[in-house]
């Protein structure tokens, strides 16, 4: 079995690349500027990267895409969120409660978890209203909107400021766990467990009922959900929120996401032995080869070969 593939960066497509990188370091301070391959780039101190392809015209993000925001632990979550509010260049997002037309910046300060899910419905809300529980406070994720409209996530507290995350969106999230688990030998996210389904019986329908807090009025759906860890940076998706299956992220403002393998040949021949879609031939990148497959939402997946 080839061993699984280590994160290697996300590639976003930005009318103005320079500006991006200096508006994360100013937010991230442990991050850096720094370039990959020809790519201008956001250096993450546990090296994965941020590239930026520079375009004439501001990106798309429409269709919906698989990529849905990148995230990042932050040492002290509810400190991070009062400087990002005091910054003007910073626009913090609300999460609402499904309380009237409540919200809150951090997501802690709302009722946020059911157990071991995130979200919470209308009716266990009711019910923790009536019984005068109090919002948990303290660590909790929160929201900002950073250049080229890229959403950002914040959480915290861990011990060490760096990118850890990419959520995303799948059409059917279990069946999309097994197929990263199958083609990229991909380890189940830590905290979500072994997932016990088949191919045959992956196809889960989204649940109906909304959860808060969310970014939308309305809640979002939060089940089912699936995972994998690469490195030190995990893939979290949640059903697609829409009707329409997702698009694909190629030439969008999310374009792809990148993986590192040490043997790209012997994955290419893994890989269309198994029938995944490639998207191209072997290129040229940087001062090493790559190729370009398709997710099972259609997200761009670079194999960059790495020694």
């Amino acid at each position: 079995m080839l061993p699984a593939p280590g994160f290697h960066h996300l590639h976003l497509r930005s009318a103005d690349p320079a500006t991006a990188i200096g508006f994360y370091m100013r937010q991230f301070p442990t991050a850096s500027n720094g370039s990959w391959g020809g790519f201008p780039a956001l250096l993450s101190p546990n090296d994965v990267m941020i590239l930026f392809d520079e375009v004439d015209e501001p990106p798309t993000s429409t269709p919906q895409s698989a990529i849905w925001h990148f995230g990042w632990h932050v040492t002290d979550c509810r400190a991070s969120v009062a400087a990002f509010e005091a910054r003007p260049e910073v626009t913090m997002l609300p999460l609402y409660t499904g309380v009237e037309a409540g919200y809150v910046l951090l997501s802690s300060d709302t009722w946020f978890r059911n157990g071991e899910l995130l979200g919470v419905t209308r009716a266990r809300i009711a019910e923790l209203r009536a019984q005068g529980t109090p919002a948990p406070g303290g660590p909790g994720f929160a929201y900002f909107q950073g250049p080229d409209a890229a959403l950002v996530e914040i959480a915290g507290d861990y011990p060490n400021e760096r990118f850890n995350h990419i959520h995303m969106w799948q059409d059917d999230p279990l069946c999309a766990q097994l197929w990263y688990q199958k083609h990229f030998n991909a380890v189940s996210r830590a905290s979500f467990g072994d997932i016990q389904v088949t191919e045959a019986t992956c196809k889960v329908p989204r649940t109906t009922e909304r959860t808060f807090p969310a970014l939308k009025r309305e809640g979002m759906y939060r089940a089912p959900r699936g995972g994998v860890t690469f490195g030190d940076v995990d893939l979290i998706w949640y059903a697609n929120q829409g009707e329409a299956p997702l698009g694909s992220s190629i030439g969008q403002f999310q374009d792809h996401l990148a993986l590192s393998v040490g043997d790209l040949d012997a994955w290419i021949a893994k890989l269309r032995g198994e029938g995944v879609t490639f998207l191209s031939d072997v290129y040229p990148l940087g001062g090493t080869r790559a190729v370009m497959v398709e997710g099972p939402s259609r997200e761009g997946l670079e194999l960059v070969e790495v020694g």
